[in-house]
């Protein structure tokens, strides 16, 4: 258990200083690849957890994750807290890793709804954008967990649907599809007095409510699916 959880706390960490690290270093109006070069970030980070700690915790790094794979009965009661609280301390701890290399005046790669949002997006808007891709996202993570037989070319493919969710949602809210992602930065930036954290925090209810019930979608629609063979 133990070593689950530290190894959820080290990916989580590293998703949020690559993923967000690269965020911070590309704006968006400077480089109109940026979205391209965060989406990827993001899943490729993802890849290259999949096949170093994804055989000891399973490289959920994400609690809308350890929330389907506790409904699919992957995980207990027991690891599901102690893979959400393990990534959320590594969220938090990957942030100030990014402040001691990046800096406070880039911001942390924080989610939005609203004016600072790239689109102006709506409460309403955010919260359904975020389930939705929540949702693809978890879902391929269920079809390519579900048979032994793809775990060779399962990290590519969780990888790779995180770059696509990205690719949707990182004008409307960032994307977060991950409430450890969006609370680590969101609390380090408020802690700092990073410009703009003190509304990302006063949004997180968004970004984790939505992600969880993206999540819990996901692996209820996939069990379903299964038992219906």
């Amino acid at each position: 258990m133990l070593k689950k959880c530290l190894a959820e706390f080290l990916g989580t960490a590293v998703l949020v200083i690559t993923g967000c690290g690269v965020a911070m270093t590309h704006a968006f109006s400077d480089n109109p690849t940026g979205y391209v070069g965060i989406a990827l970030a993001f899943g490729l980070a993802i890849v290259a957890l999949a096949y170093s700690v994804g055989n000891i915790s399973g490289c959920h790094v994400n609690p809308a994750v350890s929330i389907a794979m506790l409904i699919n009965k992957s995980l207990t009661a027991k690891e599901f807290f102690g893979y959400v609280l393990s990534q959320v301390l590594g969220a938090i701890v990957g942030s100030f890793v990014l402040v001691a290399m990046l800096g406070t005046d880039k911001g942390l790669g924080l989610n939005f709804y609203g004016e600072l949002s790239n689109v102006n997006s709506s409460v309403a808007s955010a919260f359904v954008t975020e389930v939705v891709l929540t949702f693809i996202f978890v879902f391929a993570i269920c079809g390519v967990t579900s048979k032994e037989s793809f775990s060779s070319v399962s990290g590519v493919v969780i990888g790779l649907t995180l770059t696509l969710v990205h690719l949707l949602g990182l004008p409307i809210t960032g994307t977060s599809v991950n409430p450890a992602r969006s609370f680590g930065p969101a609390l380090t930036a408020t802690m700092l007095g990073i410009e703009n954290g003190s509304v990302a925090l006063s949004q997180i209810w968004l970004f984790i409510v939505a992600p969880l019930i993206g999540g819990a979608l996901a692996a209820v629609c996939y069990k379903a699916l299964q038992n219906n063979k």
